[in-house]
């Protein structure tokens, strides 16, 4: 049975890991199944059926290939984001090239090779900004302690600060909303995510009320997560009716357009 929805969905935020099937193709193809039950209409995906914690440029090539096959065979439901690691500048630079200025993709990702703040950042994220790409940066505050170059939202705040032009996602909140929302407040070209946490109550109001609606994308980490428990974080929280539409979809429309123009790539 299908989930019906009044509101247009797009997940910012999805991975081809978790997922069954035995090519890049298939497992996007039942990733698409599973969001069509829940009228989630576009996804972004990055990093391929198998990750590496500070990847070669060897690996980073191989999952953003995975990415490539998929989003091929679903033009109109899935965007692509690359996957670059900023201890291997040059070959991200490269692959940012391939994948972004001369391939499909609309966005960059980045995850715990890396502290955010480094200066390794700066030539990734200036090549962006001449692209039009935004940036989504894995952020993360663990009670056991994160991984050795594992970014917390304090770091992007800080790397954010150094690039206004830029446009930047927190990924998962920081993990610790609380301190993750507050730690990205004063830089306004700075979005977060919700996904990756449990569903809890008041994560998505204080966002709202901390950064206000406009900043505030849907995510689910699927297939590392349910579309349906990380929705739940949105229809049900107690905010109105149009914040709820600018997080589910219109933010992310918003900060995509620029890219999704430049490419010819319809949005709507």
């Amino acid at each position: 049975m299908l989930f019906h929805t009044p509101y247009e969905i797009w997940d910012a935020h999805t991975h081809l890991s978790g997922v069954p099937g035995k090519t890049p193709e298939e497992r996007l193809g039942n990733l698409l199944r599973y969001a069509d039950r829940l009228g989630i209409s576009r996804l972004c995906v990055f990093m391929g059926v198998r990750w590496s914690y500070e990847p070669t440029p060897e690996d980073f090539r191989q999952q953003n290939d995975d990415v490539l096959r998929a989003i091929a065979a679903y033009p109109d439901r899935a965007f692509g984001f690359v996957y670059l690691n900023p201890k291997q500048l040059d070959a991200s630079l490269e692959e940012l090239q391939r994948c972004v200025a001369q391939g499909p993709m609309v966005g960059i990702k980045l995850w715990v090779a890396e502290h955010c703040n480094a200066p390794s950042l700066d030539p990734i994220v200036r090549r962006a900004v001449s692209l039009n790409a935004v940036i989504l940066q894995h952020t993360y505050l663990k009670k056991t302690g994160n991984l050795p170059f594992e970014s917390t939202p304090m770091e992007l705040a800080e790397l954010a600060a150094r690039h206004p032009d830029a446009t930047f996602i927190c990924a998962h909140s920081g993990g610790q909303w609380e301190l993750g929302i507050r730690a990205i407040r004063k830089t306004p070209n700075v979005l977060i995510d919700l996904c990756g946490f449990d569903p809890t109550n008041g994560v998505t109001e204080m966002a709202v009320r901390e950064l206000g609606p406009e900043r505030i994308v849907f995510g689910s980490d699927a297939g590392g997560r349910s579309f349906a428990s990380q929705l739940a974080k949105v229809l049900g929280a107690q905010i109105s009716e149009d914040a709820k539409r600018l997080i589910l979809a219109g933010n992310l429309k918003r900060v995509l357009q620029p890219i999704l123009k430049a490419k010819g790539i319809a949005c709507e």
